[in-house]
């Protein structure tokens, strides 16, 4: 990205009450400076009443569910993505590969300037305001609803702090997983926070959403129709208020919530910057900004890619520095666990924890360099050092969830196994057709089959070696990859020793090829699971294919969400929630007024702080 771009300004539409056209103006008169064209107040209205309040508020059937039957729900609940199923792995491959070569034809952000180009005001009734923020939430449906269902309730009580529930919700990408089709919005996302608060309370919250890679395979398409274009401007219970696929919303005590759409990573269009640029004529020397951002790349920078962080840099730089306000917040999501970095004056924080698989913490670095010394970009802030001050789970949970990739990644992933014991069948009996075959006591060192197999296996091992978005394979991928791969080809040649010592491999063909199918196919592909299960353990030590040693496990426990508190005075307190168990077992909810939840779960759950509360003055 250059360091220069076209000036101008956003279309300025007036849309009363957040595009919901009742005709409020704003609150603060017309002659307030913060009144006027693209600007919008959120003022309690009464909530919905009558026997279509569900039908109003959230476009689901006005009835309550009297079972946990899918046609009484609405939506279909759905168990966890596995992620190494080899279908999936394909088409997710491919989902990639279409985005890194067909994003810029399928972005959808340079038409979005004919949107209106609005600026949400959003103040609680004390002058203060209650803001949550959750990320990476449409997954499985036991943790997805989990952290939804602590959302809707009125009020938490966590470790002694009374945290009613927020005015406003802010969704920080990858609202659905695996790809943005619309019914899997429907069953993964929104299904599960309809049914946690069915209908808007009377305090109004409104809900904020920016897109992540998985809401962008689809070019942006669903998101912006459930999020932007909506008929209803609903979200279950939450109201929607965005007009675009990002967002500026004012806060009490001139604090300023900035909402980016960087397109996978990719870099900030020019409308966008063009609306930043009119939002910034209202920031000064006392604001203080909340930027939520996709993914965390300050991590990123540090451990893959140097100029990952180049597009906030410059976005900080040329947009919120000139005016004199202060980025005091940097929250994400994508990274699928919490931690926070502190540094002069600035806070980052992960909270990827809405449903999607655990990602490991054991594996952060203890300081980081932001921006980083490498980065390529012509111009680029001063670096500040970062100490990582909180994490949750913390690293040793951490560590131990990570030698439960054993059991786990044969179990969460069967489709995987049989694939590898196909693929050891095929190995096996080219080995054992190369002994079979060879000329008195010469084996026949080459053999088509096994030669085919033998450069699959180690291709295979030495891509699957590389560590997703880095920059260029180092040199302990290639060890890392061979290595693994070499390790395959022993054990198939111990499996084919073992095969040549039982009876079957006598029996005549056809009979003999299905027993090393049967054989190799079972137990073949579950010895090699534990052996890819070994490698995730040890190559994750090195900075390699840590993703993948959580992600083939699909862990759902270890979630949580950020509640934040602006006082009046200013004061904003992070509260960071985590709840070590999701539930796991669901019943109708006996409470039948409108605002409650559909389902409770059977065991209580118990939602705690992943550190002591965070307060910036």
């Amino acid at each position: 990205m250059t360091d220069d771009h076209a000036a101008g300004l956003p279309d300025q539409h007036p849309t009363p009450h957040g595009s919901d056209g009742n005709g409020d103006q704003d609150e603060r008169g017309p002659g307030h400076p913060g009144a006027g064209p693209g600007s919008t107040a959120q003022r309690p209205g009464p909530p919905p009443s009558g026997p279509h309040a569900s039908e109003a508020a959230g476009g689901q059937p006005a009835h309550r569910p009297r079972s946990t039957d899918p046609l009484e729900l609405g939506f279909t609940p759905r168990k966890p993505v596995p992620w190494l199923a080899p279908l999936l792995l394909i088409s997710t491959g491919i989902r990639t590969l279409l985005a890194l070569l067909f994003g810029a034809y399928l972005d959808k952000r340079e038409l979005q300037h004919t949107f209106d180009a609005t600026v949400t005001r959003q103040v609680g009734p004390d002058g203060g305001l209650w803001l949550d923020y959750v990320a990476d939430l449409g997954d499985g449906f036991d943790a997805t609803y989990s952290v939804a269902y602590l959302l809707a309730q009125r009020e938490l009580t966590v470790d002694g702090h009374r945290l009613p529930r927020a005015q406003v919700l802010v969704l920080g990408g990858d609202q659905v997983y695996p790809s943005a089709a619309f019914d899997t919005y429907e069953d993964r996302c929104k299904g599960p926070y309809q049914a946690a608060l069915p209908v808007t309370p009377p305090e109004q919250p409104t809900l904020f959403a920016i897109p992540g890679n998985h809401d962008w395979y689809d070019g942006l398409t669903a998101f912006l129709r459930l999020f932007v274009r909506s008929r209803d401007r609903h979200f279950g219970g939450w109201n929607t208020a965005q007009t675009r696929s990002y967002f500026a919303v004012e806060l009490p005590a001139d604090w300023w919530l900035f909402g980016l759409d960087d397109q996978s990573g990719s870099y900030l269009d020019d409308p966008q910057l063009s609306y930043f640029d009119s939002v910034a004529e209202r920031l000064g020397p006392q604001s203080r900004v909340i930027l939520a951002v996709p993914m965390p790349t300050w991590t990123k920078a540090t451990t893959k890619d140097p100029s990952a962080y180049d597009s906030i840099d410059y976005f900080i730089r040329t947009i919120v520095a000139p005016t004199g306000a202060q980025v005091r917040l940097l929250i994400s999501g994508d990274h699928h666990h919490y931690a926070r970095y502190v540094g002069p004056g600035r806070q980052l924080i992960t909270c990827g924890g809405g449903g999607a698989y655990l990602y490991p913490t054991h594996l952060l670095p203890q300081r980081i360099e932001v921006p980083p010394k490498e980065t390529r970009a012509r111009r680029a802030s001063a670096p500040h050092s970062y100490e990582l001050a909180g994490c949750y789970p913390d690293a040793a949970r951490s560590r131990r969830y990570a030698w439960g990739i054993f059991p786990r990644l044969p179990w969460r992933n069967p489709g995987f196994t049989t694939l590898l014991g196909a693929l050891y069948t095929l190995l096996i009996l080219s080995m054992v057709g190369v002994y079979t075959n060879h000329n008195g006591t010469q084996l026949r060192l080459f053999s088509v089959p096994l030669v085919a197999m033998l450069l699959v296996t180690l291709t295979a091992t030495v891509l699957f070696a590389e560590a997703p978005g880095a920059v260029q394979r180092r040199l302990r991928h290639w060890l890392l990859g061979l290595g693994h791969g070499l390790a395959h080809l022993g054990l198939a040649a111990a499996g084919t020793w073992v095969w040549l010592a039982l009876p079957f491999h006598d029996w005549p063909w056809p009979l003999s090829v299905v027993a090393a199918v049967v054989f190799f196919g079972s137990v073949g592909g579950l010895v090699a699971s534990q052996l890819v299960a070994a490698y995730l353990l040890v190559a994750s030590a090195f900075g390699v294919n840590g993703n993948e040693l959580f992600a083939g496990q699909g862990i759902e426990d270890s979630k949580g969400f950020v509640r934040m508190r602006i006082a009046p005075d200013g004061t904003l307190t992070i509260y960071p929630i985590g709840v070590d168990r999701v539930g796991r077992h669901w019943q109708v909810n006996p409470d039948q007024s409108a605002e409650s939840s559909w389902l409770v779960p059977r065991t209580p759950l118990e939602p705690r702080l992943a550190e002591p509360p965070v307060v910036l003055r």
